[in-house]
């Protein structure tokens, strides 16, 4: 019994720190502002429909510079993109 306690507290543990972005080690202090982020992303051609602050990413929903349903997250250092899901169009 404790070993399957164990377990699923290791698998629970990898999971979570899975879903967890790591976008910067950099201290906060060398961040964009969210203003310039916003402002960035919109010149990269990005809609942004909600924004978001996860841990060490900004994280934005909307549309990308092709017009794709996106949910992008980016370095918030320099706004380059660290990982972009596309969502899937199903009408």
């Amino acid at each position: 019994m404790k070993r399957l306690i164990l377990t699923s507290l290791v698998i629970l543990s990898a999971a979570s720190a899975l879903a967890k972005k790591n976008c910067t080690d950099q201290p906060k202090d060398k961040w964009m502002t969210e203003e310039a982020f916003k402002q960035k992303a919109e010149e990269m051609g990005y809609k942004i429909r909600k924004f978001k602050q996860p841990g060490s990413c900004y994280e934005i929903y909307g549309k990308n510079k092709d017009g794709d349903e996106v949910e992008t997250y980016f370095n918030p250092v320099d706004a380059t993109v660290v990982k972009e899901e596309v969502e899937d169009d199903e009408d």
